[in-house]
């Protein structure tokens, strides 16, 4: 269909106005994405009252095009001062910052920016020839597969940490808690609210996600000033980028691996980019060569997760487009502007409207492939925010940081929810708990409570009803394994260790 229809599709596109829309809404995006705590859902629900006075190539083209890039940008303020702008940025944070450490910010976000683009296009390309056949296998997904996919990505901590297992456990357990705080989903009744109206609806996961990474920095800048490591000057902004060719090229299969297992997971309704980096980055720990690199600046892990998140956000529009079943919130707002320009999403879209339809899948490229020319020259601008001493940012960084948390929801418990998480990962930090596995609690843990109750209450309470669907049996497997083979891997080792010393 698509090829069909190419010819009139590319004179939608190739127009001066769509050129202009795309630009503006292309530096629109970055500037959002780089500023922490607005996020791309902020920027493009901004922007759809503009597109009330648009056509519906370029009302689509202005959304997708300023989410790309803001989600993206995010990775900017990951990299410079350890603060990611989304979930899934927050999986390889620790390897964008070590990297800027080590002198290799060019190269850092130049693997972020490339490996995104790449894993964007992937997904495009797969929206493109295999949109109908393919949401057809996500709508096969029910609550129970859902549940183990959940699962799944929870399962990613106890790959992620870097410190014992036992550490990592303990720390994603505490991301469990806070994110059961709230309205019980099958009751209705508060939990753990203590009376709070402003924690009726959880813990804001944007504030907390803030806190978590910026506030023991910003405590660190000062309480260790006389010890932490300078940042390493940048050198010559021209050579930024050196050597980024051939950290891809080496990856290439890395690449193509998180592009594939990204666009799987997008296409799921409601799994989202967050949950596909945080599986693609630890399952590139698991068959690296080099594990112990994770968390302290791996250019693999960065590639994959990176190539995981924009093919999951193009793998979204999949049961967007075929179903209208939104993806993440982005999709959603992508819904409401095809109903509002007439384009009811379904599968009668792509025969009655095939030439539009066939025009916005060369958006989703043309977005892609715009965060590569545009994305490198933000990264050469905010490199040079490296020269600034951090003790004179800090008080801009806050003041950004209590911005972003009350903007949310326009409350002050943001702000409080900020300090209170910020504080607690400082304590986690400087005694040896990883952040990572809390965070992810935080983020899967409402998602695996809902398709848990869900699941119960369809099988009437029989454990069997999990595994009796073959889809949900064979994720269940792949938890078990994930679960028991390091547990045996540590046993084994303190088997062995024991048999030395008897020896």
């Amino acid at each position: 269909m698509v090829l069909q229809h190419l010819d009139a599709a590319i004179g939608l596109v190739l127009t001066w106005d769509m050129f202009f829309v795309m630009l503006s809404c292309a530096v629109f995006g970055l500037f959002v994405g780089a500023v922490p705590g607005l996020s791309a859902t902020m920027a493009t629900a901004m922007l759809v009252p503009l597109t009330f006075f648009m056509d519906p190539v370029p009302a689509i083209a202005a959304i997708v095009t300023t989410a790309a890039m803001a989600i993206f940008a995010s990775d900017i303020p990951a990299a410079l001062i350890r603060i990611p702008g989304t979930a899934a940025s927050a999986a390889y944070v620790d390897d964008l910052n070590a990297l800027t450490r080590a002198g290799k910010v060019g190269r850092a976000l130049g693997i972020s920016v490339t490996a995104s683009a790449i894993g964007g296009v992937f997904g495009s390309l797969v929206l493109m020839f295999a949109a109908p056949q393919l949401a057809l296998v996500s709508l096969n997904f029910t609550s129970f597969e859902y549940f183990w996919l959940a699962l799944l990505g929870l399962s990613a901590a106890v790959m992620l940490g870097s410190s014992s297992l036992l550490k990592s456990l303990v720390a994603l357990g505490l991301g469990l808690m806070i994110a059961s705080v709230g309205m019980d989903t099958t009751s209705g009744l508060p939990r753990f609210t203590f009376g709070l109206t402003s924690l009726l609806d959880g813990v804001a996961f944007v504030p907390a996600l803030i806190g978590m990474f910026a506030i023991p920095e910003l405590i660190r800048t000062f309480v260790h000033r006389d010890t932490l490591p300078p940042v390493a000057p940048i050198g010559n902004p021209f050579a930024l980028f050196r050597g980024l060719g051939g950290v891809l090229w080496r990856r290439k299969w890395n690449l193509a691996r998180s592009s594939t297992i990204g666009t799987t997971i997008g296409i799921l309704p409601g799994a989202g980019s967050d949950i596909a980096a945080w599986i693609s980055y630890a399952v590139s720990k698991r068959f690296s060569k080099a594990p112990e690199d994770y968390g302290s600046g791996s250019e693999e892990g960065l590639v994959d997760a990176c190539a995981a998140n924009n093919s999951a956000l193009s793998g979204a529009y999949v049961p967007a487009l075929v179903f209208g079943i939104p993806g993440d919130s982005i999709t959603a707002i992508v819904i409401g502007v095809l109903y509002i320009k007439g384009l009811n999403p379904g599968p009668m879209v792509f025969l009655t409207n095939a030439d539009t339809i066939t025009a916005i899948f060369l958006v989703f490229l043309l977005a892609n492939l715009m965060i590569v020319p545009l994305g490198l020259l933000a990264i050469a601008l905010a490199a040079q925010v490296l020269r600034v001493p951090k003790k004179a940012l800090a008080p801009l960084i806050l003041a950004f940081c209590i911005v972003g948390s009350y903007a949310i929801n326009a409350s002050a418990s943001g702000i409080v929810i900020m300090v209170v998480l910020g504080l607690l990962a400082y304590v986690m930090e400087e005694n040896g708990f990883p952040v990572a596995p809390t965070i992810l609690g935080i983020v899967m843990g409402l998602l695996v409570e809902r398709n848990l109750v869900t699941s119960l209450i369809k099988s009437d309470g029989a454990a069997l009803g999990f595994v009796e669907r073959p889809i949900a049996a064979g994720l269940a497997v792949l938890v078990a394994v994930v679960w028991t083979v390091p547990v045996w891997l540590w046993w084994r080792g303190r088997r062995s260790g024991m048999g030395k010393v008897r020896a």
